[in-house]
C-alpha cells in the first residue's frame, strides 16, 4: 500500500531514461534549472549503451548532407518527414564535433576519422568507436559531461509507474523505488520520456532486458497520441545458437564484406535484391526467412572469412570476444544467424522539438516518433537522432516551462500483485511468443486478431497498479503490444518494417500517410 501523504520532491525538469537522448536533453536543460535523470536500472543501462555499429553523419570528404538526406528518405519507404530528416542531417555534424570536443574517441586512420559503410548507405559515413562499441563511447562521454554539471542529479533503480497529469498538463511522475519498494512523487515543470524501445515484447530480440515499452505505455495511459507503431525493424543478423541470447552482429560486418550463405554455402541475397547483403534491413530480414523456408529450415550463416584475420578481430573486438565465449571465431567460422526484433520506428508522436500532444510531456530517442525514420530506419541514424533531438527537446523544455503545480498529487491505488511471480512469467512468455508469431516479420489479419485477443485480455488482467516491477512491466508490455497490433491491423498494405502477407503490395494512393491514434482508438 502506498502512503497517500507521501511528500513529493520537486525539480525543474524530469528526464526518464539515461541513454543518449536523455543525457543530451539533461545537459541542455541544466542551463536553466535542476534536472532529475531517472533510470529503472543502473544509470549506465540503456539501449544506447548496446549500439555496436556506429553513428551516421555527413562529415567525410566524399559525403554531402544532401546525400545523407536522400539515403534516409529512401530507406524510410515514403513515410519520412522531410523536415525531420533535414534537421537530423544538417544539425548532426555539429553535435558529433561537440562530442569530439568533450572527449569522444572515434576510430581513426592515419589521424583522420575512419568511416565505414552500412546497408542502404550510398557512401561511407558511419563513425565507430573501439570498433564495435560506439554507443558505449557516446554514453560514456555524455555521462561524464552530465556528471560535471551540479544541477543534474541521477536517480537509479527508479521505475516510472505513471505520469502525473494536473489540469490537462503533465506535471511529474509516480516512480517506484525498486530498492526500497516505496513509491515517490516527482513533480516538475516538464517531463521528458527517453525510455527506449519495445524489443522485449518479442521472443527473439537484440534488445537488452529493460526494453519493455514502458514509455509508450505510460504516455498512452496519460492520453498522449502515438504514431506509426506498426513499423518494427527486425535486425537481419543476430547470433542463432541453442541456449544463447540473440546477440547482435552489427550491420557493419556486412558493410565490411560479410556474406550471407545458405546451408549449401551459397550467397543467396542477390536472388532477392540487387544490392545483396547491403539491401535495406527489412528486405534482408525477410529474405533470410524466405531462404530458411526454401531450404527446409536449414541454417543461415554470416561469413567474414574474406577479410584478414587480424583486421576482423581489431574491427569488431566486442563481437569477437562474445563469439569466442561460444567457441566461434569471427574470422574463421561461418556464424549462424537469424533475424530478431531490433528497433521501433513508431512511438509517442512529437514535433521537431520533442513536444507531445500532452502539454508538459516531451519525448526523444526510440520512444518518440518525429517522422525521421519513416517506415524503416536507415542503419546507424538512431544515435545521431538521440543527439540532435535530445538536445532540441531539452531546449524546448526550457523555453516552454511554466510554473510547476503547487498541489500535492493524490497517490495512485497500489496493492500487492494479484498473481504469483510464476503466473507473471508464464504470461510474459505467452505474450512474447504471440508477438513473434503473429505480429512479427510477417503479419496478416488473422494473426493480428489472434494477438489482439490475448493482448486485450492481458491488459485488462494487469490494469491494477502494484508496487512490483515485474507486474508493472507486464502491464506495459500488454499496452505497447496492443498498440503495435492495432496499428498493424489498420494498415492494409506492406511498407518498410510492416509486411502483411494478405496485403503484400505498397499502396501509395491510400496509405502513404502516418497513423496517429490515442488509446481510445485502438
Amino acid at each position: 500500500m502506498v502512503d497517500s501523504k507521501v511528500t513529493p520532491s520537486r525539480w525543474d525538469y524530469i528526464v526518464i531514461g539515461s541513454g543518449v537522448a536523455g543525457l543530451r536533453a539533461a545537459i541542455e536543460a541544466a542551463r536553466s534549472g535542476s534536472v532529475a535523470v531517472l533510470s529503472k536500472d543502473s544509470l549506465r543501462d540503456s539501449s544506447s549503451e548496446h549500439a555496436q555499429g556506429g553513428v551516421a553523419v555527413a562529415l567525410g570528404d566524399e559525403d554531402r548532407i544532401g546525400l545523407h538526406s536522400k539515403d534516409t528518405l529512401a530507406a524510410g519507404a515514403g513515410l519520412c518527414d522531410e523536415a525531420a530528416v533535414r534537421t537530423l542531417v544538417r544539425e548532426g555534424p555539429a553535435y558529433i564535433l561537440e562530442l569530439i570536443d568533450w572527449g569522444a574517441a572515434f576510430d581513426r586512420e592515419g589521424g583522420r576519422l575512419a568511416f565505414t559503410r552500412e546497408a542502404a548507405h550510398s557512401t561511407s559515413r558511419v563513425l565507430h568507436a573501439r570498433g564495435d562499441s560506439t554507443g558505449r563511447e557516446i554514453v560514456g562521454v555524455l555521462s561524464a559531461k552530465a556528471e560535471s554539471l551540479r544541477r543534474i542529479v541521477f536517480l537509479g533503480h527508479m521505475f516510472t509507474v505513471d505520469l502525473i497529469v494536473r489540469d490537462g498538463r503533465c506535471a511529474g511522475a509516480w516512480v517506484l523505488d525498486s530498492e526500497s519498494g516505496a513509491a515517490r512523487a516527482l513533480l516538475g515543470r516538464s517531463v521528458m520520456l527517453a525510455t527506449g524501445g519495445c524489443g522485449r515484447l518479442y521472443r527473439f530480440t537484440s534488445n537488452p532486458p529493460f526494453a519493455t515499452g514502458d514509455g509508450v505505455a505510460i504516455a498512452a495511459r496519460a492520453g498522449a497520441r502515438l504514431q506509426d507503431m506498426e513499423f518494427v525493424q527486425f535486425h537481419p543478423t543476430t547470433l542463432n545458437l541453442p541456449g544463447a541470447a540473440r546477440f547482435l552482429l552489427t550491420e557493419a560486418i556486412r558493410g565490411e564484406g560479410g556474406a550471407l550463405r545458405n546451408a549449401a554455402g551459397e550467397r543467396f541475397m542477390r536472388r532477392y535484391h540487387d544490392d545483396g547483403e547491403l539491401a535495406p534491413r527489412d528486405v534482408v530480414a525477410r529474405s533470410i526467412m524466405a531462404e530458411v523456408r526454401r531450404q527446409g529450415g536449414e541454417t543461415i550463416t554470416l561469413d567474414l572469412r574474406s577479410r584478414d584475420r587480424d583486421y576482423a578481430h581489431e574491427r569488431f573486438p566486442m563481437i569477437s570476444a562474445t563469439l569466442k565465449e561460444h567457441g566461434l571465431d569471427l574470422a574463421a567460422d561461418p556464424i549462424p544467424v537469424l533475424p530478431a526484433a531490433h528497433y521501433f520506428m513508431g512511438g509517442v508522436k512529437t514535433d521537431l522539438w520533442g513536444r507531445t500532444s500532452l502539454p508538459g510531456l516531451y519525448a526523444a530517442g526510440e520512444v518518440a516518433c518525429n517522422g525521421v525514420h519513416g517506415a524503416n530506419r536507415l542503419a546507424s541514424n538512431s544515435l545521431l537522432e538521440g543527439l540532435v533531438f535530445g538536445a532540441r527537446c531539452g531546449e524546448a523544455m526550457v523555453d516552454d516551462a511554466p510554473t510547476p503545480p503547487a498541489a500535492v498529487p493524490t497517490a495512485p491505488d497500489m496493492e500487492p500483485p494479484l498473481r504469483s511471480a510464476a503466473w507473471i512469467e508464464r504470461r510474459r512468455r505467452e505474450l512474447t511468443e504471440t508477438m513473434w508469431r503473429s505480429v512479427g516479420i510477417e503479419r496478416c489479419e488473422a494473426s493480428l486478431l489472434e494477438a489482439l485477443r490475448l493482448l486485450r485480455k492481458l491488459r485488462a488482467e494487469t490494469e491494477a497498479r502494484a508496487p512490483d516491477r515485474a507486474w508493472l512491466e507486464l502491464g506495459n508490455m500488454a499496452v505497447a503490444g496492443e498498440a503495435i497490433a492495432s496499428f498493424a491491423l489498420r494498415r492494409r498494405e506492406s511498407r518498410g518494417g510492416h509486411f502483411r502477407t494478405d496485403y503484400p503490395d505498397t499502396d501509395d494512393s491510400g496509405w502513404r500517410r502516418h497513423q496517429v491514434l490515442d488509446a481510445s482508438q485502438w
